[in-house]
């Protein structure tokens, strides 16, 4: 019996380019006990598998190529974007953290979510964007490292690079869970530049902070 994998790209410009790849499964399609063993062997920084009914909620669980994650920004924006264009847009999204509220403004699909269900990453502030590009992935050895530095402080636009060698990450694309959890840090909303381009934008409350982007379909994997 073949498996379809959804390709996607999460936090992509606005013209449609750059953006983190995702693996899209339907839950059913696998036992809950091979499906770490897919997300690795699929090797995206996420694969997200969801249940659907067709109603405004759905739930889903998310792997990295090493390890279960309770929550993640790229996969629950991609998946909410990916249901819309399927007919099917969710007002909440059930992951293993918490329920998530989901809306839709635009061309942009966000999520709201809370500082505490994101991995804790080393947060490296550095003085410029010369520096956060010179970052040497190598350098990282273990843990989950945000490297970032301001573009336009006023604006609340920085740009960022995230390393998480313990996710089996040596470089991530565009990273939702560190968008929110440098948006608590600064306690302010921001417009994130982060990998070779990808945009991430956060609406920041003392409560909620909301992760949003784009999302494009890019293809499908039959295995």
């Amino acid at each position: 019996m073949s498996l379809e994998v959804a390709v996607v790209r999460v936090f992509t410009d606005d013209t449609g380019q750059h953006g983190n790849e995702l693996g899209i499964v339907w839950a059913d399609a696998v036992p809950t006990r091979d499906r770490q063993a897919l997300a690795t062997d699929l090797g995206f920084s996420e694969t997200i598998f969801y249940s659907s009914d067709g109603s405004t909620r759905a739930s889903a669980t998310i792997y990295t190529p090493a390890a279960p994650l309770p929550f993640a920004g790229h996969p629950t924006v991609g998946l909410s974007w990916w249901l819309r264009e399927r007919g099917t847009p969710l007002e909440t999204l059930s992951v293993p953290a918490a329920d998530l509220a989901v809306r839709y403004d635009a061309d942009l699909t966000w999520i709201r979510a809370k500082a505490e269900w994101a991995p804790v990453f080393d947060i490296h502030p550095v003085a410029s964007v010369d520096e956060v590009d010179a970052a040497d992935p190598s350098s990282f050895t273990e843990g989950h490292h945000y490297v970032w530095a301001w573009t336009d402080r006023d604006a609340g636009a920085i740009r960022s690079r995230m390393f998480a060698p313990d996710m089996g990450i040596t470089e991530d694309e565009a990273t939702g869970s560190a968008a929110v959890r440098i948006s608590a840090e600064l306690s302010r909303s921001l417009a994130i530049r982060q990998g070779s381009g990808s945009q991430l934008f956060t609406g920041y409350s003392t409560e909620w902070i909301e992760v949003g982007g784009r999302t494009v379909g890019d293809r499908t994997i039959t295995l």
